[in-house]
């Protein structure tokens, strides 16, 4: 009978574990987002005006990084009319310029003195955070965590809280 609680207790506590969401960075969820600090941008400066902002800390190295850029482009071409997306990267100007398959169609900054990244406490990347029109993040993460998963269903639905 010991062995059975001990075998059902352990089942309980694995999958209790495994069903958390696991953060590479501190938790802002549902505070107010930091400041965001850019030391240049590579492309137009966005007016987020009324937006909400989707970040993503990224870096030319990273494979998960460009991978998720195809789908951060469908992601702004969909929600272009609530959503402004902005790669931030702390490689230099040259190295970032230099990326340019898969084209990022978004807006992209970088910040080599890693400000907004080491104020997140970033340790991995991509990771991403999603800032209400109200300065509040409502979404944080590795944006392919499996079962935590950042899809266009999971942005219409932060959109239609507004």
């Amino acid at each position: 009978m010991k062995k059975i609680i001990y075998i059902l207790f352990s089942l309980f506590m694995i999958t209790s574990f495994a069903q958390e969401k696991k953060l590479w960075a501190k938790s802002y969820l549902h505070q107010k987002a930091p400041k965001l600090v850019v030391e240049q941008w590579l492309s137009d400066v966005p007016n987020t005006d009324g937006k909400f902002i989707l970040i993503d800390f990224w870096a030319t190295w990273c494979g998960p990084c460009k991978r998720l850029i195809p789908e951060l482009n469908a992601f702004q071409k969909d929600f272009q009319k609530d959503l402004i997306i902005i790669g931030l990267s702390d490689e230099p100007k040259a190295k970032v310029i230099k990326q340019v398959l898969p084209k990022i169609e978004y807006y992209n900054a970088i910040d080599t003195k890693k400000r907004l990244k080491q104020l997140l406490e970033v340790r991995g990347i991509p990771h991403c955070i999603i800032i209400n029109p109200e300065g509040i993040v409502v979404w944080e993460g590795f944006p392919e965590l499996k079962g935590f998963e950042l899809t266009k269903d999971v942005i219409k639905k932060l959109i239609a809280k507004k």
